[in-house]
């Protein structure tokens, strides 16, 4: 364990070799060697959530070794991709489209070319894009959104991605056919709240608090359903369907479930990443499923059982060499 770091552990090691000519020695502690990042989300978000307990359980599991791990903040999918990309982290989140997209130079990637430094950890959980509108807005389905005030999420997140998506399927432009707004998660739950807009954009795993916060707002609030769009079914998509139990938000103006897009939300690594380093998180990880208490609604994929259902990314080598001993995958694949 102590090999994986590689060369950002031999640099913590020769700094605190230097120092102890002056200093004791116990002065370099483990707190001393950088730490592995993860790029999350917001702070209310899913990923937040996700990576901080990833960082827990490597963090505990490796005691005395060099591993460590810290979750980072970021706005989402794309800027994630671009972290990982770059060399700004070593892991971090992405929707299966964006993915899709920075595997082949596609979208936010159309200038950059194809990210080919990119690699699939597992599957963390699927998430469902909620369309949420006021229940005084008169917003009953998606394309009564023309000429509404409408939140479709930050620019780099795969809400926002999805959104346009979702717009476009209906025949309506983000551009033209409504007042589109680019908030961050806080500032559109407030603005809903006090009526500046009529609905918003929310791709997340639910239950979800900001959601269930909208629903208990005095102007009410109800789901919009994403039903009968093409893009579930087109080449190249990565939606699904889903379904949001009218049972999961009891105060929403809704008596039945809500069929709308579905997407999963994967842990990606730089194919640069240490072999050892993702075996470690990997093997972690899984080995602590039991554990995760109230944070378990992060990993439901795991807990399914759907950690490597429909990857977009390849496998990276050290993850794989995880599900081979474990029996996840063949000794071929």
């Amino acid at each position: 364990m102590k090999k994986v770091l590689v060369s950002r552990v031999r640099l913590a090691v020769f700094f605190c070799l230097v120092m102890s000519l002056g200093i004791p020695l116990a002065s370099c502690s483990k707190k001393e060697v950088p730490a592995l990042r993860i790029s999350t989300g917001g702070m209310q978000g899913n990923y937040l959530n996700a990576g901080r307990t990833i960082a827990m359980i490597v963090n505990e599991d490796s005691g005395d070794d060099s591993l460590r791990l810290k979750a980072e903040m970021s706005s989402g999918s794309v800027a994630n991709i671009n972290a990982i990309s770059s060399g700004a982290s070593e892991f971090g989140f992405a929707q299966a489209d964006h993915q899709y997209q920075a595997l082949n130079g596609l979208g936010a990637w159309s200038d950059k070319g194809a990210q080919e430094d990119l690699r699939a950890v597992f599957n963390v959980y699927s998430e469902s894009v909620a369309l949420v509108a006021g229940a005084d807005s008169g917003i009953r389905s998606i394309r009564d959104l023309q000429g509404k005030v409408v939140d479709i999420g930050s620019p780099d997140s795969g809400t926002r991605r999805n959104a346009i998506d979702a717009l476009r399927a209906a025949g309506l432009d983000s551009t033209t056919d409504i007042q589109a707004r680019e908030e961050s998660l806080d500032d559109r739950l407030a603005m809903f709240m006090r009526g500046e807009i009529d609905a918003f954009f929310y791709t997340v795993a639910h239950p979800n608090m900001e959601i269930k916060f909208a629903s208990f707002s005095v102007r009410g609030a109800r789901l919009i359903p994403l039903k009968n769009i093409e893009i579930i079914d087109s080449k190249g998509s990565f939606y699904t369907r889903s379904l949001i139990s009218a049972e999961t938000y009891l105060n929403m103006d809704n008596n039945a479930d809500i069929e709308t897009l579905g997407i999963s939300a994967t842990l990606l690594a730089s194919a640069n990443t240490p072999e050892d380093v993702v075996y470690a998180i990997t093997k972690a990880t899984f080995e602590n499923l039991d554990s995760l208490g109230q944070f378990g609604a992060n990993f439901s994929a795991l807990a399914e059982g759907k950690a490597l259902n429909g990857l977009v990314l390849p496998i990276h080598p050290g993850a794989l060499k995880y599900y081979r001993e474990v029996g996840l995958v063949t000794p071929e694949r």
